[in-house]
């Protein structure tokens, strides 16, 4: 067949954004006899490595936007999406993240542009040692997100004024599109048109959420910010709720039966839904056998059914200050996929024979049913584990020990020991916070955080691990984790020298036994928290992918996530792929389980916005009462607007602006993470104890403003 590769070019382009599966693709273009397929199917491997054609999710493929132009007017055009940061900067990503400059767009030059539309752009000549910039020329697509804001109203006119400060104009609501939205309202819109004559985009009302600063309607928003949806569609409920609650006779006698076996789960004390349960025997031949057993989603979820389809969309569920956000409808997550106690429950199980070294000599990885004979809580176990008494006392105290063995071999193995604090709130019945404590891990945390850790580096290595019986290594989900990045140790090695700490780069072993001592040697001290933090930053994301790099954190060459598919789309990826490849299935197709990778590592790190956006929110309104107020800080930040300062008791940051720094000429030793007075020589640096006094609180902005209180 001729010219099969222009074919298939003008297939993908028919449309913005089309995405046709292989099967559409060969139909369109009239390839019907195996020839004709087979050199389809290799031109399309062709484009994929060049990255002309890009895969699409679910077997389907797109056409690179930047191959969409058909003229040829000898000038210079990029497409990508339009980005606007909160203070004002305009640019276009375009390309391979990372490998390609943005191009950065003037105000004047926006056109009708909104942050996240997919535009063309006409570069400029680049003028030396600046940046690449560009003119927005057209507006491809529109970013079809959801945008919260405020409605106000004159008499004549509705305007809109988003929350975010990406979006630099208010928008014009008709009154047939407004809902009947009141003057205040928060509410949800989507944009309807904006005409280039036109000075502002036209939008409607999708939601009306309520008075802005009311707990409930500020959560929904942060979710609705972070294209998350406030309820599941009533097509997935009624699928969940049509599941039987009944597990037939025939499923049990399929799976290895662990019910007369003494089996328990270890959760907070507000836990709804318990997916892992640990196990334990001791067999006659020394050796102790731990179980540890995963919901078993997969045989309740099918691939491809609506409530699989809405969980991929969301990737995650989302644990917000004051509420959970699930993946899964609650018939599932909280009953039929949760580990209650005293119920027949299907589990995905890894179960490892272990010596009292906690060395393995045996693993079995399959389906099973079990049935929990207690639900702890980590402080019940706590308590077990320091006086030694309390419900299956002799099991507990026995895993614990081996426990705190893996958990020192990891540490052997140089394992980052990173321990990150986590702020919780007290709230009074209307959700608003009365206190805030920080949430400390102890032995009961760490017990089955590392028999969840054994669990997940097995299932990895059983797949991806090259042996005498695993010769073929089959497309898998893998959860990787880079080298930290270069180009910031340096500087941090030096602030953490003129601190009295060696930090040795010289491999990584060196580097990681550095950051342990340092770490370790900080713990007592004011330092300790800014160190960790520090160290943190040094660090690349973790993310799911379908090539192994190793965890470079937990020091891990095979790694996964396989414990929590009642919250997390990977684990149930990877339960599907381990019991495919357990019965011999042949490898998948690697492009579009990337791509899946790719959106669970997105949703995921929405998920973190989200709830980082909560926190920040409560905070503000734990503040709001507390005007005027001095409280200790320390230094936790500097930018070139200003200082940011930590309260030492409750954890709130908020910004002590550089217009309040008065008295000097003050320049940022970015080195050495300080702030300098350049004649009296006053410095702030990162960690330093300080006084501040509590001036303003924007509870709609999240914004706390601070002045420094001098002794």
């Amino acid at each position: 067949m001729k010219n099969i590769d222009k074919e298939i070019i003008k297939v993908l382009s028919a449309s913005n954004n089309a995405k046709y599966s292989f099967k559409q693709i060969v139909a369109k273009i009239g390839a019907f006899d195996k020839k004709s397929r087979e050199e389809v199917r290799q031109t399309l491997s062709n484009f994929l490595s060049a990255s002309i054609v890009l895969s699409a999710g679910k077997g389907k493929y797109k056409l690179n936007p930047r191959y969409m132009t058909t003229e040829n007017t000898g000038r210079n055009y990029e497409t990508g999406r339009l980005m606007i940061s909160a203070s004002g900067l305009a640019f276009v990503s375009h390309g391979t993240p990372g490998e390609n400059e943005d191009i950065m767009i003037a105000e004047s030059n926006l056109l009708n542009a909104l942050n996240g539309d997919l535009v063309k752009v006409l570069l400029f000549p680049r003028r030396k040692e600046r940046r690449l910039e560009g003119e927005i020329v057209e507006v491809i697509e529109r970013n079809t997100k959801p945008i919260v804001g405020v409605i106000s109203m004159t008499k004549s006119m509705i305007f809109f004024t988003p929350d975010s400060p990406a979006y630099r104009k208010d928008f014009l609501i008709p009154q047939r599109l407004s809902k009947n939205a009141k003057d205040g309202d928060k509410v949800v819109v989507s944009i309807v048109e904006w005409m280039q004559n036109s000075r502002s985009p036209i939008a409607k009302v999708e939601a009306i959420l309520g008075k802005p600063g009311d707990n409930d309607v500020e959560m929904q928003a942060i979710l609705v910010e972070n294209d998350f949806p406030l309820k599941f569609p009533d097509e997935v409920e009624k699928a969940a709720a049509a599941i039987s609650t009944a597990i037939p006779k025939e499923e049990i006698k399929k799976r290895r039966d662990f019910r007369n076996v003494t089996t328990f789960t270890i959760d907070p004390e507000d836990a709804k839904d318990f997916d892992d349960a640990i196990s334990y025997e001791k067999l006659e031949n020394g050796l102790h056998r731990i179980g540890v057993h995963i919901a078993d989603v997969s045989f309740y979820v099918q691939k491809g059914s609506v409530i699989d389809k809405e969980a991929y969309e969301r990737g995650t569920s989302i644990y917000l200050v004051d509420r959970v956000i699930p993946m899964l409808p609650e018939a599932l997550s909280n009953n039929l996929c949760s580990l209650r106690p005293h119920e027949d429950k299907l589990c995905f199980s890894a179960v490892f024979d272990i010596d009292d070294n906690a060395k393995v000599h045996h693993e079995w990885f399959g389906r099973t049913v079990i049935n929990s004979n207690e639900r702890f809580n980590y402080d019940e176990v706590q308590q077990t584990i320091e006086t030694g008494n309390g419900k299956l006392s002799e099991v507990i105290l026995t895993i614990d020990k081996l426990a705190k063995i893996l958990r020192k071999n990891r540490m052997d193995n140089n394992a980052i020991n990173f321990e990150s604090e986590e702020v919780k709130f007290k709230l009074d019945e209307k959700g608003k916070p009365i206190g805030v404590y920080i949430k400390v891990s102890k032995d009961a945390n760490w017990l089955i955080e590392e028999y969840m850790l054994l669990a997940n580096k097995k299932v990895a290595e059983k797949i991806g691990k090259k042996s005498f019986k695993n010769k073929e290594i089959k497309t898998f989900v893998y959860r990787v984790h880079d080298e930290p990045i270069s180009d910031k140790i340096e500087s941090f090695k030096n602030f953490a020298q003129k601190l009295g700490y060696d930090i040795k780069t010289g491999s990584r072993k060196m580097l990681v036994n550095s950051f342990n001592n340092m770490l370790e040697s900080a713990k007592d001290t004011g330092e300790a928290d800014i160190l960790n933090r520090l160290t943190i930053r040094l660090m690349a994301r973790a993310v799911y992918s379908t090539n192994n790099i190793g965890h470079y954190g937990l020091a891990f060459p095979y790694y996964t996530h396989f414990t929590s598919p009642i919250r997390r789309y990977p684990d149930l990826m990877v339960h599907r792929l381990l019991s495919a490849y357990l019965q011999g299935a042949p490898s998948v197709n690697k492009e579009e389980f990337e791509e899946y990778c790719k959106h669970s590592s997105l949703m995921e790190q929405k998920a973190t916005e989200a709830e980082r956006s909560s926190i920040k929110y409560k905070q503000a309104e734990y503040l709001a009462d507390k005007i005027g107020q001095v409280f200790e800080a320390k230094v936790s930040g500097i930018a070139k607007w200003g200082v940011f300062a930590e309260l030492e008791e409750s954890k709130c940051e908020g910004l002590i602006a550089m217009r309040k720094f008065d008295d000097d000429f003050y320049y940022i030793d970015e080195e050495n993470y300080t702030l300098v007075g350049l004649h009296k020589g006053t410095s702030l640096r990162i960690g330093d104890k300080i006084k501040i006094r509590v001036v303003s609180v924007n509870l709609l902005k999240k914004q706390m403003d601070f002045d420094l209180v001098k002794d």
